[in-house]
């Protein structure tokens, strides 16, 4: 009879899925595009190359130290964390959504009808044994178990599930991506503050030279062959250049406190040795081919992750047109006293039933959520696209800062020593009352601005170097 029962409930999922699943919407439709260059702009590489640790990429080992320390406090890392774990907490819940829920019951009421009501009136008149009629008021005691499943059919919660994996693993990816910024954002607020300390000590060794030349004046000016005017300018150079000393202390302590923000920690001193500023390689890093950003950047799987998972709820979202099979069920025990409750099978209670439930007039609702994960999905694409497109540009664009600035770095070289030369020219032609004291002033600016302007090359040097390890997707593994 159950057998029965059952294939003829079989016989109206076939056929609602007859009637219902010729009127789903059509969507719009757009294949994604996972194709990206052979080789980068202006590269020959065509083999692929393996990215090293960042350990490896970064040896100063101040740096390593403060790079460990943030990925262990960094407080948005951790929310970060915290993020995944709530993602792993969505995938538990979606896998629940199509297995059983089964619930025990316990309940206990006490009810007190009217004698003069129809149900008064009959158990009045009732007897449950031989000269002995029903209690009044009647308790209740009930002890079951109830079930409730519904059939997955047409793979809606299998596929949410699904989907809830795959953004629980684009989570992962997020954090991946974090840590690679993370990582970036730390080595380069830590060259820019091995550059300010060398442009201070830049600072003090022109005050010196400055110092130097004003004593040299002033010894001019007894002798009557300069003018006051000469002091005074001399002097005002010197002032300048001693208030340029406070406006780097302050940029130190606000790039010190930056660190220390990343790596999640009070202000204090960043351990560092200025000397070995100086000493900074700037090799080029072997891109590899594009190919492998697919493989190595951790937003453009985010990205792709998230594109499937779009996909999935598409799918989940189709699955709502048609009907949903519910089964419920319960089997416990019942009964008005607790001495009947455990007498069986008299006190016995058992339920069986199932719902097939499907949309049939007034579907704006389903439609509209339909229509909303197409559009979504269509979002994915495009992000992801512009991902993949963003990730290639920005390896170029460092390959290319790095050769620029090489060239830019070699020239400024050249222009420092040039001028340093040129200071003491221009002190010894001064002294020989042979140039105006204005060339002297001139040339000692320019010399202290050349050398400010090739610690900043070095500086953007080091920077294209952390930038294009980024742009890779290294760091994170």
């Amino acid at each position: 009879m159950l057998n029965n029962s059952f294939s003829k409930l079989i016989g109206l999922v076939i056929l609602s899925v007859s009637i219902f699943a010729c009127k789903t919407p059509n969507l719009v439709q757009k294949t994604v595009n996972k194709t990206v260059p052979q080789t980068y702009a202006n590269s020959a590489d065509t083999a692929k190359k393996e990215l090293i640790t960042w350990k490896e990429y970064f040896t100063d080992l101040y740096l390593i130290d403060l790079i460990d320390s943030a990925l262990v406090k960094n407080q948005e890392l951790n929310i970060i964390l915290q993020e995944i774990a709530i993602s792993h907490n969505e995938v538990r819940v979606r896998k629940g959504e199509y297995l059983p829920f089964i619930n025990l019951q316990a309940g206990a009421d006490l009810e007190k009808v009217g004698r003069y009501t129809r149900q008064g009136a009959n158990d009045a008149n009732t007897d449950i044994k031989r000269g002995r009629k029903m209690p009044d008021p009647l308790s209740n005691l009930m002890l079951a178990a109830n079930a409730q499943w519904e059939i997955d059919i047409w793979h809606k919660l299998r596929n949410a599930k699904a989907a809830a994996v795959d953004r629980y693993l684009a989570s992962i990816e997020g954090k991946n991506f974090m840590v690679t910024n993370l990582i970036a954002e730390i080595a380069n607020a830590y060259y820019e503050l091995l550059a300010l300390d060398n442009q201070r000590e830049i600072l003090k060794q022109n005050i010196e030279i400055q110092s130097n030349a004003l004593e040299i004046v002033r010894l001019q000016k007894q002798a009557a062959k300069v003018t006051e005017l000469a002091v005074r300018r001399f002097e005002a150079e010197v002032l300048s250049t001693r208030s340029l000393q406070f406006e780097i202390d302050q940029q130190i302590i606000e790039t010190e406190n930056w660190i220390n923000f990343l790596i999640g920690r009070f202000p204090a001193p960043v351990p560092r040795d200025p000397n070995s500023f100086n000493d900074l390689t700037t090799e080029s890093l072997i891109a590899g081919i594009p190919a492998q950003l697919l493989e190595n950047r951790p937003d453009i799987k985010q990205a792709e992750l998230e594109l499937t998972a779009a996909d999935l709820d598409v799918k989940s979202a189709k699955a709502n047109f048609y009907p949903s099979l519910d089964i419920s069920a319960a089997i416990g025990l019942e009964a008005f006293k607790p001495e009947f409750l455990v007498r069986t099978p008299e006190s016995m209670l058992y339920a069986l039933a199932g719902d097939l439930v499907g949309p049939l007039i007034n579907r704006n609702a389903i439609k509209a959520a339909y229509y909303s994960a197409n559009a979504k999905q269509l979002q994915a694409i495009y992000s992801y696209e512009k991902t993949v497109l963003s990730a290639y540009i920005e390896v170029v664009n460092q390959q290319s800062m790095l050769l620029n600035l090489k060239q830019s770095y070699d020239l400024k070289l050249q222009e420092v020593e040039a001028l340093k030369a040129s200071i003491t020219i221009s002190n010894d032609l001064f002294s020989s009352a042979r140039a105006d004291y204005m060339e002297v002033l001139l040339t000692q600016r320019d010399a202290l601005e050349a050398r400010f302007e090739l610690v900043e090359t070095k500086m953007k040097q080091m920077h294209a170097k952390v930038d294009i390890y980024q742009a890779l997707g290294g760091g994170w593994k």
